[in-house]
């Protein structure tokens, strides 16, 4: 099985605070792999170390066979290594095409050639379309990102992730904030996202991560405490001590 994205005796400290101790990670291409456990467990911190925000204290990252430890942001997401951007990170008077395709054209190194009128772009804005049928935004193509809905907006967050063609996508609580329905409506377009195409997300709903994720990975006071499909973790009796009590018991 060929690994996307995996990890060796990773650690992070912060002076006297060990956030991440020894870090054993390996997500296989194409998984769908979620990372829970308690607040201040390090589940952010993992990826930030990942994507290159923070260096760690101790042990590497890879990427499929490469060591990019000592790799700088801008590198690693040159090698398909992206983590989906903040809401405020939109531009608020684009409108959702404008966005992707902008994304795109920044992809493909030609982003300082906005001033050109929008419909020269025609490949661009063609991907542009096909990405947005993908993640059921179609309807929303000729809105502002200021009007969408939160929900809408987290979906074009993925949007904008996905124009860069990435290899592993990186989720921080992709529900965060949203309604039930809608929560499930995007955890359902990640989960149905191209089979080449592996993702790693932080999320607190057990009920999406055990609908959703194909392998889980649990993260309690920076170590890794169990890891395995939602049917072994949520039978994990260590598991359910710390973190799950009887929800699914």
């Amino acid at each position: 099985m060929t690994m996307a994205l995996r990890t060796a005796g990773l650690a992070k400290r912060f002076g006297a605070l060990s956030a991440l101790d020894g870090v054993d990670l390996a997500i296989p291409t194409g998984a769908r792999h979620a990372l829970i456990g308690p607040n201040g467990a390090g589940k952010t911190t993992l990826i930030n170390v990942l994507t290159g925000a923070l260096v760690p204290s101790a042990g590497d990252v890879y990427l499929g066979d490469e060591r990019i430890t000592s790799l700088a942001q801008h590198a690693r997401a040159r090698r398909g290594l992206t983590r989906t951007h903040q809401v405020t990170s939109l531009f608020p008077g684009l409108t959702v095409l404008e966005s992707v395709a902008l994304a795109i054209l920044e992809r493909e190194g030609l982003g300082g050639s906005w001033w050109r009128p929008v419909a020269s772009y025609r490949a661009q804005l063609d991907e542009a379309r096909a990405l947005l049928a993908t993640l059921h935004l179609e309807s929303d193509a000729d809105c502002r990102a200021s009007e969408l809905a939160y929900g809408r907006r987290r979906l074009l967050e993925i949007a904008l992730g996905l124009a860069s063609r990435p290899r592993i996508l990186l989720l921080d609580e992709p529900a965060a904030g949203i309604p039930a329905e809608e929560s499930v409506e995007i955890l359902g377009v990640i989960a149905s996202l191209p089979a080449d195409v592996t993702v790693l997300f932080i999320e607190h709903d057990m009920g999406l991560v055990f609908r959703f994720a194909e392998r889980i990975t649990v993260l309690v006071a920076g170590r890794v405490l169990a890891e395995g499909t939602p049917a072994e973790i949520s039978a994990d009796a260590r598991v359910r001590e710390v973190y799950l009590g009887s929800a699914h018991g």
